[in-house]
This record gives structure tokens, sequence and C-alpha cells, in this order.
């Protein structure tokens, strides 16, 4: 078939684009600025901006599958930017899929649309576990208004569905694992409330086998259609346990320093007052949304997608960060 990607040039991306490959789609990606390694991959590349109805018009024609995986994420920026890239931005990608008669959607989202404050979510499952209430960063707001579009467009002509992955890392990440590293060499990293709260991870290949296992399943009026599912390992650990298994893989000594949660809150309420009124660069390194996400218990019961779609991660975390390892002395960040 042929499958478009949007933002197939980002870490989950171009390994749902290597994925697609595998099972013999015909790929192409739309993001922003071109990519060599979706050049050296034999992706085809269609730049656009997901915010400008037009181009993602065009860039959807022919199509017969889109995996939209585009998405503003952090924990900083303004709500404008936030609503642009994935309200607006999966709006448009609903009118092209209807405007072209594309009939398959699978949608990536993210645990955070059922965070709420510090209520812990503990082998929490898709109907004991509500949507938020309360968000204290525009990212989690945002991907719910998106998520809900996204399953609501679910009927006779379009089949949706959307995954929640959570916390993805493995080798070709540029983000977590590089920033953990940076931090905890220069004496910056801290456990927020001792970090002995168990949360979920998902490889990458894990999450680009999920989404593959859902579009193989997904068809109007399938199990999967019109929802949404937890995604993971199946592996909560301790988040210091997460951070020092992979501050290892990359040859750091483990962190053992600890803030408590209402000092680390009270300095991110400080800090983004300070980065707002000051118009600083770059994200504050701490905020109320992390403190939240840092402290609180995260882990899910991911049993629906093995029913509906047969998800079984092939990649446990030993093993995963034993790859992380190896692509980390290799040097290939």
């Amino acid at each position: 078939m042929k499958v478009l990607v949007t933002g197939g040039a980002g870490f989950l991306g171009q390994a749902l684009c290597q994925a697609l490959q595998a099972e013999g789609h015909e790929v192409t990606s739309f993001q922003r600025s071109h990519s060599p390694a979706l050049e050296a991959m034999g992706v085809r590349q269609v730049r656009g901006d997901l915010a400008d109805a037009a181009a993602v018009l065009a860039a959807f024609a022919g199509q017969d599958a889109i995996f939209h995986n585009a998405a503003k994420a952090g924990a900083w920026g303004s709500v404008e930017s936030y609503f642009s890239a994935n309200v607006t931005g999966t709006r448009n990608v609903l009118a092209a899929m209807r405007a072209h008669g594309i009939a398959r959607l699978v949608y990536t989202s993210t645990p955070s649309v059922t965070h709420s404050g510090r209520t812990p979510v503990e082998g929490g499952n898709e109907i004991n576990t509500p949507y938020g209430e309360r968000f204290q960063a525009p990212y989690p707001a945002t991907k719910l208004i998106a998520e809900q579009e996204v399953l609501a467009a679910n009927g006779a002509t379009l089949a949706t569905v959307a995954l929640r992955p959570r916390l993805i890392w493995g080798p070709g990440d540029t983000q977590l694992l590089p920033r953990l590293v940076e931090r905890a060499n220069a004496g910056r990293l801290r456990f927020v409330g001792g970090g002995h709260n168990r949360m979920d991870t998902t490889y990458i290949d894990n999450a680009a086998q999920a989404h593959v296992d859902a579009f193989k399943a997904l068809s109007p009026g399938a199990p999967c259609a019109g929802k949404a599912y937890f995604i993971s390992n199946g592996e909560p650990r301790p988040v210091r346990q997460i951070v020092n298994d992979m501050l290892g893989a990359a040859g750091v000594p483990p962190v053992t320093g600890s803030v408590p949660y209402a000092v680390a809150y009270a300095a991110g309420a400080v800090l983004e007052t300070a980065w707002t009124l000051l118009r600083l660069k770059g994200e504050p390194p701490m905020t109320r949304f992390l403190a939240e996400q840092l402290s609180t218990p995260h882990w899910y019961d991911i049993s629906a997608a093995r029913r509906d779609f047969g998800y079984v991660p092939r990649v446990s975390t030993a093993e995963g960060l034993e790859r992380l390892a190896a692509w980390w002395r290799a040097g290939a960040r």
C-alpha cells in the first residue's frame, strides 16, 4: 500500500517508516525539513507544515493510509504553538483524508491525556482511566483534543485508532538520553520525590511494532476501530531505575540526589514565570508539569492492545538496554 507518515523524520517517525518498508509498503514522509536519514532509507519526502491545510491536502493525494505521528511535544511553549501543531494539524489531516477518500488512520497519542495532577495511575486500563481534567502544560491539553477528534471521526468510511506509547527510548534517540547525560555530567540531575514511583516505558522497536500491528487489524467495524490504547513494554519500573539504567548504557555513573516534590513544583512555578517575563530561550530546567510527571506513578495495563490487535512487546527492557549501550558506544548519536 501507499502509506504516508507525518513527522517521519523524528525518532518514532523513522522507526515507523522502516517498519512499514519492511512490510512491503511504499512510504512517504510529510515533515517540515529534509531528512538525510530518510533519504538513505529511500523514503519519499514531502516538505510542509501540518497547519497548512493546502499542503496537507496535496501531500495526501494518492495515499491509501495515514500514520499521523507528528506533534509538538515537550513541557514548554505557547498555547498557540501547541494548538496549531497538535489540533489544527490533526484537523487538517482528517479533512485531507476525507477529501481523498483515505480509509485508515493510525494516530500517535500519549498517556498524558489521562493525567490529572498527582493522581497516581497504577495498572490503569482504557476503561477505568478517564481523560484528565487539569493540565499544567499545553501539550497534554492539545493532544487530548486531537485524540478525541480522531476517535470521533471513526465511521463506516474512515477507520481510526489512537495509540498511547509511554516514554519511548532506544537507539536513535536524540532527545531523552542526550539530555539525561548532559545534566548528569553537569551535576544538575535530581530525582523528584525520591524517584521510587513506578513508570512505564516503551522501547522504540516495540512502539513502531504496535503501530504496525494496529494498522494490520484496522478496518471499519474492527474491534480496535474508534478506540485508544495504552502501549508500553509492560515492565513498569521505578523512575530512579529507569534513569540510572539509561545513564549506565551511556557509561555515566548513577544519580542519587533527590529534591522533595513541593520544592520541585515551587521551583517550576518560579522558573515558568521567569521564562515568560524575561522571554528566555529554550525550556526551563523544571516546570510544574514535569514535577508532577516525574513524581507520580504512571503505569498501564496493555492487555487490550494484545486482545484487539495482537500487540506483544518483542524486545524486553534488558535487551533494549543492551542495544542502547552498543549504539552509544558506536558513536551513532
